[in-house]
């Protein structure tokens, strides 16, 4: 690679790797022929701050086209298309003529996680800032070349051309094959919003036909040439150790399945995937399963037993005489649940005797690197992971562990890619889960229909174990020779996420209880918000019920942040005047994901047939997530996130007895089928002059309450406890 931006220079991009963080960018916003509005921020957006080197960001290629680096892994979220956008946008280029490469530590900066919901936060804005500040230096340079004043250049389509004199000379040519290497520096000047052409508009993601039509584009259609298949077993039970195998045990295995015992692990390693498979549905059939009865039932009371330490937040208070009060109550659960990848995790590894490479699908190549070197003592130097597409999920699924799982085959078979897929029981029974959580409440309603108080006592495991520098944060480093348990908790506080209503209440007071349970839990799309949410928006719906009034109109009293109360308003719009059967109800539910990020207003249409059987006929989303990069991007990723919450609250929860996880195919875990996803609808509020919020996890929190408030409209029941199931129609 090359670097330096007044000074330019040859360097390989191990190199500047090696060198990431010596970057200030400051954009100039320039129109077609005019700067536009410098904006006057104070640091440089998302990972920028930490990466402020231009060619971190970006590389002009040979034939004027712009290669981007981003350190998001795609996870269906569209990120490379959003980053496409805003770099073509910034740099006045085709869209076509800009490439992206994500998330590789031998090409693109340390952006840690893709998570919360943080990507066009985080990397875009990068890229966006980037990629106007090299607009500016590539016209400061051209005009050197050319001899004239950079005040009369136009940057179009990769050629900087002279207004007056007709002077042109490409991008590439600027640079004579070489690569831009400065600090970023504010302040920046970005294309202003009336001067768009691709940011706001809708693009479709490039590999989306290859995707439908089944062709090779995620990590488990990886192939090279000598490539050996994998399969690993595991422990079946909590604390299983592996029996050995005797000779006979190898008797009518394919004679090209080599089995190796590694620590508590057994692999089975040959050419051919079919033999590897069957030699281990041979192995694993030996192995005996306890009773598959389930004991999860009792959980929500065995919570607080299994509690570690605590932790309580007050606000300020307010004179309160409780008498005029009008008291709510409920005790809400949400069981754990599955990421449930349609495609069981994978990963790729290859040692050549100094440097291991790793394909993964990881959510973050770089703490992944840090747990793989500290699982195998291995220098992070010598490691590169690169991220390729898998099963998409937003949280911590097994891809990691599967990765893990071939980077230490891949120093038992130096010189071969190892290719390691997991099976079905593996990915249902091994992946990390989203805690098991339980919410009470306690809340007071005045007379004049505001809330007064809210008490609430949350019980949550950690909501986020995802690998970094303790290798116990990956699976296959718990079972090596030298085992390595995880030695510390995770991210606890993502189980008060949303915890606080976002609503005025005179006074709040949350009481986080963690407990640790045996099942393995971290990350799960939204964290906590979706029990919190399910549990905050329950009791709303009885109160604005207690206060005699519209359940919308109840929660805009209760607002006074206006862009809450807009996207309450517009789903009231949109809803007003419905027609329901007797059987059918309408629920809603409002939540702004974190309390600072993208607002929504979720509406269900619910049925309740005659023996309880709920369906969800219809969900409407309102979504403010500020300025909009990719409004069919962000429209896909509202309806994922409400018809998978909604696959958790109709059905979804990990059984399991004191032995072993039993939910360990679609039969003992089903989710909702394609006749069962409801019809969905997204209205996007897209107000002008305020920064993009993270928008892809911000429908998933309201939409539990909204169906369980319709459940509550058509039946008079209320529900506490997910997943619905059936409901009872009796008394």
């Amino acid at each position: 690679m090359k670097a330096e931006n007044s000074h330019i220079v040859k360097a390989g991009r191990r190199d500047f790797v090696r060198q990431l963080g010596t970057l200030v960018v400051g954009f100039p916003i320039l129109s077609w022929n005019n700067p536009g509005e410098v904006i006057q921020d104070l640091k440089l957006p998302g990972s920028l701050s930490r990466h402020p080197s231009l060619d971190a960001w970006l590389e002009i290629l040979e034939d004027n086209r712009i290669r981007v680096f981003t350190g998001k892994i795609e996870l269906g979220q569209g990120i490379s298309t959003v980053i496409r956008q805003v770099a073509a946008e910034e740099l006045f280029a085709d869209i076509e003529q800009v490439e992206v490469v994500v998330a590789d530590t031998g090409r693109t900066p340390n952006e840690g996680y893709t998570a919360g919901s943080g990507s066009v936060k985080g990397s875009a804005m990068s890229v966006r800032y980037a990629a106007a500040f090299a607009r500016k230096k590539l016209c400061e340079l051209a005009a050197a070349k050319l001899g004239l004043s950079d005040d009369q250049l136009i940057l179009q389509g990769g050629v900087v051309s002279h207004k007056s004199s007709g002077k042109q000379i490409g991008i590439s040519e600027i640079l004579n094959g070489q690569q831009l290497k400065t600090e970023i520096e504010l302040p920046v000047d970005l294309v202003s919003q009336e001067n768009y052409r691709y940011v706001g508009t809708d693009v479709r993601h490039k590999a989306m036909e290859s995707i439908v039509a089944g062709k090779p584009w995620f990590v488990q259609d990886l192939f090279f040439d000598g490539m050996l298949h994998a399969r690993v077993l595991r422990p079946t039970t909590f604390g299983q150790i592996l029996p050995d195998l005797k000779p006979e045990d190898g008797k009518g295995f394919p004679l090209e399945v080599e089995v190796r015992r590694h620590g508590n692990l057994l692999a089975f390693v040959s050419e051919h995937e079919y033999q590897v498979v069957k030699a281990y549905n041979r192995v694993r059939s030996m192995i005996s399963i306890p009773d598959s009865g389930t004991s999860h039932g009792d959980l929500r009371d065995r919570m607080a037993k299994f509690e570690t330490e605590n932790e309580g937040q007050l606000s300020p208070l307010e004179n309160l005489d409780e008498q005029d009060l009008t008291w709510v109550e409920g005790s809400f659960y949400k069981p754990y649940v599955m990421h449930g990848a349609i495609g069981p995790a994978c990963g790729v590894a290859h040692y050549d005797g100094t440097e291991l490479t790793i394909w993964t699908h990881s959510q973050g190549v770089y703490p992944f690197r840090s747990a793989v070197s500290a699982m195998l003592d291995l220098d992070e130097e010598n490691i590169r992971v690169i991220g390729v597409p898998g099963s998409g999920c937003f949280g911590h699924n097994s891809s990691d562990d599967a990765a893990a799982d071939a980077a230490v085959l891949a120093l038992l078979y130096p010189g071969k890619h190892i290719r390691v897929q997991w099976m079905r029981e593996q990915e249902h029974a091994g992946e990390p889960y989203g805690s098991a959580m339980r919410m009470d409440v306690r809340a007071g309603l005045r007379g004049d229909g505001t809330v007064a108080t809210w008490q609430a006592g949350i019980w949550t495991d950690s909501h986020s174990t995802r690998p970094n520098s303790d290798a116990g944060t990956l699976l296959t480093a718990r079972h090596l020779p030298k085992p390595k348990p995880m030695s510390g908790r995770g991210y606890l506080r993502g189980g008060v996420r949303n915890a606080e209503p976002y609503y005025h209440v005179g006074m709040t007071e949350i009481q986080a209880h963690f407990f640790e349970g045996k099942q393995r839990v971290s990350s799960l799309r939204s964290l906590g918000a979706y029990a919190n949410a399910f549990a905050i928006e329950s009791v709303m719906d009885e109160m604005s019920m207690l206060a005699g009034m519209d359940p919308l109109d109840f929660r805009i009293k209760n607002l006074s942040d206006k862009r809450a109360i807009a996207v309450l308003e517009k789903l009231k719009a949109t809803t007003d005047g419905m027609q329901l059967n007797d059987d059918e109800g309408l629920g809603f539910a409002f939540c702004r994901y974190k309390n600072n990020d993208a607002y929504c207003a979720v509406a269900a249409r619910v049925k309740v047939d005659n023996h309880g059987q709920v369906e969800v006929e219809e969900l409407w989303a309102v979504l403010d997530a500020g300025e909009v990069m990719n409004p069919d991007g962000l429209i896909n990723q509202t309806e994922g996130g409400m018809i998978q919450a909604a696959s958790w609250t109709l059905m979804e929860q990990v059984t399991f007895t004191s032995e072993m996880t039993t939910s360990r195919n679609w039969g003992t875990y089903p989710i909702l089928r394609c006749p069962d996803v409801p019809m969905v609808h997204v209205d996007l509020i897209r107000p002008a002059g305020v920064p993009p919020l993270g928008g892809g996890e911000a429908a998933t929190p309201p939409t539990p309450a909204a169906i369980t408030n319709a459940v509550f409209r058509v039946t008079g029941k209320r529900i506490y406890d997910l997943p619905i199931g059936t409901v009872s129609l009796d008394g």
